[in-house]
């Protein structure tokens, strides 16, 4: 009986990583959460690149919302990349892989208000559905840590869909 413990303990070993998650499940999340980390980035470049363009009657109001929402995504950014490391992945972190993994287009001398907020909305609405597929692959792998993460960011996103769209009505 004393021989058979740690044998099972090696067997777990060998299939799960150091926090108990399916090694196998653990990479496919750990692949779709550096897609995630890429779009995540160029959605950071577009934002950021909306609040020093932006211009028109709005300039105020937007320049400061865009502001809000560059720096939020930067802590997300930082969440993602440490949850890839705490799965046992590494996070990808060159902006060529960024540009090829990400789901979200790169855009540039964009300085209309109407215009930006469009592809704000657009942008998340990427990030959710990406937020979405990770909430039932982390189910299928019982991590509720990824699962926790992802439920955070939908339901603040969601909220910001709302208000960007009655914005642009």
């Amino acid at each position: 009986m004393q021989f058979v413990v740690p044998v099972i303990i090696n067997l777990i070993k060998m299939t799960s990583n150091y926090i108990g998650i399916d090694a196998q499940k653990a990479a496919e999340l750990n692949s779709k959460l550096n897609a995630l980390l890429s779009a995540y980035q160029v959605f950071y470049m577009n934002v950021r690149g909306f609040h020093w363009n932006i211009t028109g009657e709005k300039f105020f109001e937007l320049h400061v919302k865009f502001e809000e929402i560059y720096d939020n995504t930067l802590l997300k950014i930082d969440e993602i990349a440490e949850r890839i490391l705490t799965l046992g992945g590494t996070p990808i972190h060159g902006f060529s892989d960024y540009l090829r993994h990400s789901e979200i287009a790169e855009i540039t001398n964009c300085s209309n208000g109407k215009e930006a907020v469009q592809h704000v909305l657009e942008g998340f609405g990427v990030l959710i559905r990406q937020q979405r597929q990770l909430l039932e692959l982390a189910a299928d792998a019982r991590d509720e840590a990824t699962n926790a993460l992802m439920s955070d960011y939908i339901r603040e996103q969601e909220k910001l869909v709302w208000m960007f769209s009655a914005y642009l009505r």
